[in-house]
């Protein structure tokens, strides 16, 4: 194939149409030219040019293969790591919608929980507002008797002091002593 093919562009580039003269003469020069080409192919094929460039391509395409077998063990390397990636961010994307979903429900657990302890502190506090507010009335109810008491008992001694005689005074304690003796006996 490749013989056939160096023979066809000899043909098809035919120097002899070209020059003026006889052809096959050294004095042409594109006889010379064409015995210099002749010349330069045979001695690329004595060394085996074609054939050390055909292996040149051949591992060259080896070479290539090799790569793209590389390539594609690590696109599927690649791809296999995505899907793994792709899986994990799903379960953790399922495992922080479980902790959202979870911290709401505590959340609201615990409003429920504050309101409930607001409304029984509220409701101690008004307790402790109405026992301080009845202690204060008994207070002042004892204070307005107390000192009533001693408004009526420094009254009763004035009114006392004024009508009484030494001889009814001496008779009150009399009667008194004898209260207080028979009491304690």
């Amino acid at each position: 194939m490749r013989y056939l093919a160096t023979l066809t562009a000899l043909l098809a580039a035919s120097p002899a149409l070209a020059a003026s003269g006889p052809f096959f003469s050294l004095g042409n020069t594109d006889f010379v030219v064409l015995l210099g080409f002749l010349l330069f192919i045979g001695v690329l094929f004595y060394f085996k040019v074609p054939g050390l460039i055909g292996a040149q391509l051949d591992k060259r395409a080896e070479g290539i293969k090799g790569e793209l077998d590389e390539a594609r063990a690590l696109r599927e390397e690649a791809q296999a790591l995505l899907a793994d990636y792709e899986r994990q961010q799903k379960e953790v994307q399922e495992q922080a919608d479980r902790i959202i979903r979870h911290a709401k429900q505590e959340a609201t657990e615990a409003g429920e929980q504050a309101q409930e302890d607001l409304k029984a502190s509220i409701a101690r506090r008004l307790k402790a507002a109405e026992d301080q507010i009845a202690s204060a009335e008994a207070s002042a109810v004892r204070e307005v008797r107390d000192e009533a008491i001693r408004v009526a008992i420094g009254a009763a001694k004035d009114v006392v002091a004024k009508k009484m005689t030494a001889t009814d005074g001496n008779k009150l304690i009399d009667d008194a002593i004898a209260e207080v003796d028979a009491k304690m006996h």
